[in-house]
């Protein structure tokens, strides 16, 4: 069972709630943030006998937001490398302008195969 969780940055940290559950909480780092949803997720479902795990989240946010949070993401490095131009990424990234959801989509796919190229790189030793 994945649940899905919506994740904001608030003046004081991250907040999240749960789209199909009476879930929320807060946290002042993403780390706390997951840990704090683990432990709101569990007492919800408390009778459930199956914990939640981190595997059983899927955390949910905005465009704007994910560049909040991963601010290493070269906006300019993505544009071209997913063939959008950079003026109009900059403006969903600052909340100018909505994104359809084809270029949602789109901006979605290039980060993710940004990660998988990350995990799979091994350093010599």
């Amino acid at each position: 069972m994945k649940i899905e969780m919506m994740v904001e940055r608030t003046n004081t940290g991250y907040s999240a709630y749960a789209t199909k559950y009476p879930v929320y909480t807060v946290g002042g780092s993403l780390e706390e943030l997951k840990a704090n949803m683990l432990d709101a997720l569990n007492l919800y479902f408390e009778e459930r006998g199956k914990p939640v795990t981190e595997n059983d989240l899927k955390i949910t946010l905005n465009l704007q937001q994910f560049f909040q949070f991963y601010k290493v993401i070269n906006a300019k490095a993505l544009s071209e490398r997913i063939g959008i131009n950079q003026s109009l990424l900059a403006q969903y990234i600052n909340g100018q302008k909505k994104p359809s959801p084809t270029q949602t989509q789109r901006i979605l796919k290039g980060v993710q195969q940004v990660g998988k190229e990350l995990a799979s790189i091994q350093f010599i030793i």
